[in-house]
């Protein structure tokens, strides 16, 4: 790989051929896209998890994704570290916004400390930060999460919820092997009037009902993996002013670099991915999708 297309910021972090975290594979950063056409932004991002020999900073890291079309960010909290992370980063860059919440898999260690509810107080207190616009992510894991700690993510997630609405805050929704529940849970507890599926990871009956429901949907590079073709389908009947985009750096890097580090400059590549699957010109997608994520956290520059 040529040294010239990887951005400048990552270059330090590279690790070829070396396992990283006990994860397996090349943990070198992949090339740098071509830019977009029309900035959007990465509502969806993890800058304070490292990836790769060395961290890489804030700026740099915003740096890199601008050059290629990326203008803005959402860093994302998933505890009270990352939260009180996030509240400090917003501060110090305006290309990034914020969002502060308990990770559902995280409610139940901080119960077993009989901790959640101050916990849950601080990230209410952070949520006043005028550049945090989102309570996130938080929600449902089956995945990771069972029996009683499944009481603990519900009541977590109940809690959340509540604070969105007294903040007129964006809900960020964690949803894994939970689609049914978590639609229940919105259902009764009564929905934010902005909700934002994180990575979304449902079928074409979760996509219609976010449709009906006036829910954003977020794409993630798994949009672009080959057992994908759920995600595929409900983004093919996604109401085009509901969809958003991100990387969930530095996870799911999309294809056809899967298993490599994830930053927000890899979004084109899950754009295109988008453009091409809903046979939309590339600019009008960007566009769209610009629109959508201002509409669901407001201005970058307010």
């Amino acid at each position: 790989m040529c040294n010239s297309l990887i951005p400048a910021a990552y270059r330090d972090s590279r690790t070829e051929g070396t396992a990283v975290a006990g994860r397996p594979g090349q943990r070198d950063f992949p090339p740098a896209p071509e830019p977009l056409p029309v900035p959007v932004m990465d509502n969806h991002t993890h800058l304070d998890f490292p990836d790769g020999e060395a961290p890489v900073g804030v700026a740099a890291a915003l740096d890199a994704a601008q050059a290629v079309g990326v203008q803005g960010a959402v860093q994302v909290g998933c505890d009270l570290a990352s939260s009180r992370f996030t509240v400090e980063a917003v501060g110090l860059d305006r290309r990034l916004l914020g969002a502060v919440a308990l990770h559902p898999n995280d409610a139940p260690e901080y119960a077993l400390r009989g901790e959640l509810d101050d916990a849950l107080a601080e990230i209410e207190q952070l949520a006043a930060h005028p550049r945090i616009r989102a309570i996130g992510e938080t929600g449902l894991d089956f995945f990771r999460t069972e029996g009683e700690g499944l009481l603990a993510q519900r009541y977590s997630f109940r809690r959340h919820i509540d604070i969105a609405k007294r903040l007129d805050l964006t809900l960020q929704i964690h949803d894994r092997d939970a689609h049914e529940d978590v639609v229940k849970v919105l259902r009764e507890e009564g929905a934010p009037e902005r909700v934002v599926f994180h990575c979304f990871s449902g079928d074409e009956e979760l996509a219609k009902i976010c449709n009906e429901a006036g829910w954003n949907m977020s794409f993630a590079g798994t949009l672009t993996f080959r057992n994908a073709a759920n995600l595929r389908a409900a983004l093919s009947m996604a109401d085009p002013d509901l969809v958003l985009v991100e990387t969930d750096a530095p996870f799911l890097t999309p294809h056809p670099h899967r298993g490599r580090p994830n930053a927000s400059y890899m979004v084109p590549y899950t754009v295109r991915a988008m453009a091409e699957l809903t046979g939309t010109d590339l600019a009008e997608l960007c566009s769209r999708i610009s629109e959508n994520t201002v509409k669901a956290y407001g201005s970058w520059d307010s």
